[in-house]
Formats: structure tokens, sequence, C-alpha cells
């Protein structure tokens, strides 16, 4: 038997498998958010993907749904039946769980994937802790020690520079977001490449430490989570923590609490 838990991103939607209770992610796959797609046709991508990463005939009991795209989530639910997938937990707010958003905000002004990171922080961490979720956007949320999220800030996302250059300019090449040889680069694709990776990392040592400074917290934690993270931290003044996965585990701990049961850690 195994959880599914499932966060659904502007670019990319992440699906992870958990064993009950547990907070240790067994397989991970993921596709793009944008397709269109039937329910059928996704479950059957959900579960093909879920086969190559070893887990093809799996009975899933309970499945946890975090969205911030709402026209994906009735197909996804959907889905998620035609998998078996057992009891289906939709998180929308912070009703419920032992955080608190002390914000400026309507109710659902803060976005279910920064709800799963300020759950995860506080569970995982328990000290003062900057998210910093390196998506479609890159997000930073502040998070103390008692699970109090007290704002951020949401920027562009990393590869924001290099969408840009490609859409303005007729000679510059697409390049991959990874460190390069050198900061100077010889070649235009290396000046390209060193541009863009390097203006995204000091871009989240420059917000990250405003941050910490205005927060008056200069010794929290800042965890780098999302598809950059490791790229990121590699090179980073700041980001002393890399976890990928912390949506994903955030949400099921939040699947853990809002089903009446204790997460595991």
């Amino acid at each position: 038997m195994n959880e599914l838990v499932i966060d659904v991103g502007n670019t990319e939607t992440v699906a992870g498998l958990f064993a009950p209770g547990s907070l240790e992610v067994l397989a991970e796959c993921r596709y793009v958010t944008s397709v269109p797609r039937t329910p059928e046709e996704l479950a059957l991508l959900i579960r093909g993907l879920l086969a190559e990463a070893g887990y093809g005939e799996v009975e899933i009991v309970r499945s946890v749904l975090g969205s911030v795209v709402p026209s994906h989530t009735e197909v996804l639910t959907a889905a998620i039946g035609l998998l078996g997938g057992g009891r289906v937990i939709v998180l929308e707010g912070a009703e419920g769980l032992p955080i608190r958003l002390d914000v400026d905000e309507l109710p659902g002004g803060v976005g279910v994937d920064r709800i799963a990171n300020t759950l995860a922080a506080a569970e995982l961490y328990r000290r003062d802790t900057l998210v910093v979720d390196l998506g479609t956007a890159t997000t930073y949320d502040c998070i103390t020690a008692a699970g109090v999220f007290s704002g951020g800030v949401i920027a562009p996302g990393l590869r924001a520079g290099e969408e840009w250059l490609a859409g303005k300019t007729a000679r510059l090449p697409r390049v991959s977001f990874r460190p390069p040889a050198e900061v100077i680069g010889r070649r235009t694709e290396a000046c390209v490449q060193s541009g863009v990776f390097y203006s995204a990392i000091d871009a989240v040592d420059g917000l990250a430490g405003r941050i910490l400074e205005e927060w008056g917290r200069p010794d929290a934690l800042v965890v780098a989570t999302g598809g950059h993270a490791r790229a990121v931290a590699g090179h980073s003044r700041y980001v002393s923590t890399v976890n990928p996965e912390l949506t994903l585990v955030g949400l099921q701990i939040a699947g853990n609490r809002l089903a009446g049961g204790d997460s595991a850690g």
C-alpha cells in the first residue's frame, strides 16, 4: 500500500509516492502541467511514470493534492479516481494545520505550495527558516520556529533571463542552466551561460540577504527546494540546506494531519 502526493505547479506537476505515514519519498515523477489531457490519459501517464520509477503495480490508499492551477485540479482529481487512489485530500488552506499565516491576505491568498513549504519547514527544522523555492517563479518564505508564515517575496524564476534573451534576440543561443567553467566567457554561448547562471545566483543571494536583514534573523536556516536547488546551493553564500522534495513532504504532512493521523518523523 502507498500514498500518492501531487504538487501541481504552473510549469510542472510533480508526483511523489510515500509509504503510509512516512515522510520519505519512495519515487518521484513529473510531467508538464499545461498539456491538455483527459482524466483517462492523465491516469495512464501517471501510472506509466510510476512504472518507470519501479512502482508499476502499487495500491494507492490515499492521495493528497496541492495545486496552484485550478483548471488542472478537477481533471487530476478524476484521474486519481481512475488510479484507485482511495481518499483524495485537496489542500486548500492552512485550516486544520499546526501553522499560522501572519500576513495581510484574504482567505486563499497564500498559495498551497507556500503553505506546504511552511508546514514541512516547521516539522523538519523547528527553527527560523527561509525557504527559497526555485520554480516557475522563485518564492522566498519566512517561517518562524513556531510555524508562523511571516510573508516573503515572489520573484521571476531562474530561467527568466534566459527566456527573455531568447525572445528578444535573434542571434544569442539558448543555454542550459548550469555553472560555466569561468565567469568571463570567451565565446558567445559561454558569455550567455555565465550571465544567465550567475545573475540568477546573485539574485537569490541579494534577496536572501535583504530578507534576513529586514526580518532580523541573520542566523535563520536558508533551505533551497525545487528543481534547481542543488545547482544554486553549490554557489550561494546563504543557502546551507537542500531539500528538493520539501513541498511534497509538506503535502504529505498535511495529508496526515487532515486525515486525523500524526506525521512521521
